[in-house]
């Protein structure tokens, strides 16, 4: 889910997709999935069994795939055949494959476990209820965020320059960059992630009245080291202390709350779907409590790093470089590797670089 956070969190892609043009265009075009998700629903319930969780999440997987390169396009303000003739072939297979059938089936999971955890509503008991809301809610959420990344790509094309495109790319590559910054905070992810689950083991136990527990305790402690990873990681020196600082009490506990906190219980929410539902463990022993927090974990406080990082990135590059500049791949890929790796790079010396011009000094 680094796409959601990212075309949430990313300073560029936020005013983008909350534009209020788009927010009218994205209400009505949510609509349309949602219905034809509830209708196939109800037909596909008199031919093939959805109370079966393979069943549901394949059927669950392919709506939301057409539903995501259907919103895509419209996004793009493009038909879905001239999308899908004219579009990049990797882009395309990203937004079918993981946008959609991908990311269908994780929402699908976080649903039915978020109905089995906190409101007793299992599927294997009662899959009707479960199972129509598992679809609509997946597909509806897929389409959402097919529509925002297929405006991003139109913007792309009207000739803004976009710093960070969802896909990813840019995460593999400060991967290259700073390994080892990534090392340490996913590091202390995994022992914060297993600490508190073995921590909520010890005192409740096995039950499985105890799951909401194992769920609250570790997202707590997770999206509060996700919280302090992000502001690192936005500091040149990594001074998270200062960005909390600043960033005010109330701002700070909105932050917290949304994204940090409430992607915490997600990622944990889908490998409880995971566990139950795919591999159909019904008794979770201690081992995969802890890899269920520690992944959680690592997930969580891996991509905050990563967006401070990003948001660092964007702030001194539209602060201080000219657009033609921040369009050449080789320039601003020695700009992002120099701020990573020292921290402490001004940007006069992108002035010497570049023949004295002082345009490029602050």
């Amino acid at each position: 889910m680094l796409h959601r956070l990212t075309l949430r969190v990313l300073p560029q892609l936020h005013r983008l997709v909350t534009d209020d043009s788009v927010r009218r265009r994205k209400r009505w075009i949510m609509v349309v999935p949602g219905l034809a998700a509830f209708l196939l629903y109800r037909i596909l319930g008199h031919v093939v069994s959805l109370s079966e969780p393979f069943v549901l999440l394949a059927w669950s997987g392919t709506v939301s795939a057409l539903a995501a390169i259907w919103a895509y396009s419209m996004g793009r303000e493009v038909s879905m055949v001239s999308a899908l003739r004219n579009g990049q072939h990797a882009e395309l297979g990203w937004i079918v494959g993981w946008i959609g059938l991908a990311y269908g089936i994780q929402l699908s999971l976080l649903v039915l476990a978020l109905l089995k955890v906190f409101v007793n509503y299992d599927f294997f008991v009662h899959p009707d209820g479960p199972a129509m809301m598992a679809m609509i809610i997946a597909c509806t959420s897929v389409t959402r965020d097919a529509f925002e990344i297929g405006c991003i790509r139109r913007a792309a094309h009207q000739g803004i320059a976009i710093h960070t495109f969802p896909s990813g790319r840019a995460f593999r590559q400060w991967l290259r960059i700073e390994p080892m910054l990534l090392r340490r905070w996913v590091g202390m992810a995994a022992l914060v992630g297993g600490g508190a689950a073995a921590l909520v083991w010890l005192v409740l136990g096995k039950g499985s009245q105890s799951e909401w527990a194992h769920v609250l305790v570790t997202s707590v402690l997770v999206a509060s080291l996700g919280y302090i990873g992000f502001f690192a990681g936005e500091s040149r020196r990594g001074d998270w202390w200062t960005g909390v600082r600043n960033t005010g009490w109330w701002r700070g506990i909105r932050f917290w709350i949304w994204p940090c906190f409430t992607f915490a219980v997600t990622y944990y929410l889908v490998l409880v779907g995971l566990v139950g539902y795919v591999l159909r463990v019904h008794v979770v022993a201690l081992p995969i409590r802890i890899a269920m927090a520690v992944i959680t974990a690592m997930l969580l406080v891996g991509y905050s790093v990563f967006l401070g990082r990003r948001t660092l990135f964007e702030v001194q590059a539209e602060r201080g470089i000219e657009e033609s500049v921040r369009q050449c791949p080789f320039v601003m890929g020695i700009l992002e590797k120099t701020r990573a790796t020292t921290g402490s790079v001004r940007m006069r010396s992108w002035s010497t670089l570049f023949g004295g011009d002082s345009r490029f000094s602050r």
